[in-house]
C-alpha cells in the first residue's frame, strides 16, 4: 500500500508563519519610525492647538492611526511626513471642533484680555507678549502656521518641509516668507499699540 501525506497543513503552517514574519518585521520597522518622528508628532499638534492635553491627545490619535495604516504607506522612507500631514489634520479637525463648541456653549467664552505692560523692554520679557504672540500664530492660517512651525521653530530646512508636507520648495518659500510677514504685521500692531500707552 501507498503511503498518504497531507500536503496542506504544512502549506498553512508555512503562509501562517509568513504572515507572522512579516507582521513582525513591519511592526519593528513602524516603531523604527515612530522612534524617530514620535516627539515631532506632539510638536506638530501643540503648535496647532496651544495645548498640551489636547495636543497629547491628537499625537496618541495620530500615531495609532499610522499604526494602523502603515502597510498601505507605498514609501516608508517619507514616514516623517506622512504623519506630520495625519497630525496636522486631526490637529486642524480638533481645533475646529472646539470652536464649534465654544460658540455653541456661550458668546462670552472668548474674552479678549490684554493687560498693559508699562514699556516695550517688559514687554519682550514678558509673558504678556508670548500669550499675545501665540495669539497671532493662531489667527494665521493653517497652512501659513505649519510651515512656519516646521521651518522657523522647529529648524527644519526648506527641503525637509517641503518634503514632509507633500509640496514644492518654492511653495514652502512663499508660505514662509507671508506667514513671517503677517505675523510680524500682527506683531508690530501690537508693539506700536503698547508704545502710544
Amino acid at each position: 500500500m501507498q503511503e498518504l501525506v497531507l500536503i496542506q497543513p504544512i502549506r498553512a503552517a508555512d503562509e501562517e508563519w509568513t504572515r507572522e514574519a512579516a507582521y513582525a518585521a513591519r511592526r519593528r520597522e513602524f516603531e523604527a519610525r515612530l522612534a524617530e518622528c514620535g516627539p515631532l508628532a506632539y510638536r506638530v499638534a501643540r503648535g496647532v492647538l496651544r495645548n498640551d492635553a489636547d495636543a497629547e491627545d491628537v499625537a496618541q490619535e495620530a500615531l495609532l492611526r499610522a499604526y494602523r495604516r502603515f502597510d498601505r504607506l507605498r514609501d516608508p522612507l517619507r514616514f516623517r511626513g506622512w504623519l506630520v500631514r495625519i497630525v496636522f489634520r486631526l490637529a486642524l479637525d480638533r481645533a475646529r471642533s472646539a470652536r464649534r463648541r465654544e460658540l455653541r456653549e456661550t458668546e462670552w467664552a472668548q474674552p479678549a484680555r490684554r493687560a498693559t505692560p508699562l514699556n516695550a523692554e517688559e514687554l519682550a520679557a514678558s509673558s504678556e507678549f508670548q500669550a499675545h504672540f501665540g495669539r497671532a500664530l493662531e489667527e494665521l492660517p493653517e497652512k501659513l502656521r505649519l510651515v512656519l512651525l516646521l521651518a522657523a521653530m522647529e529648524g527644519h530646512t526648506l527641503e525637509e518641509v517641503a518634503a514632509m508636507l507633500g509640496l514644492p520648495v518654492g511653495t514652502v518659500k512663499s508660505r514662509l516668507f507671508v506667514g513671517r510677514k503677517k505675523l510680524a504685521e500682527k506683531l508690530q500692531c501690537y508693539v506700536t499699540n503698547t508704545k502710544a500707552r
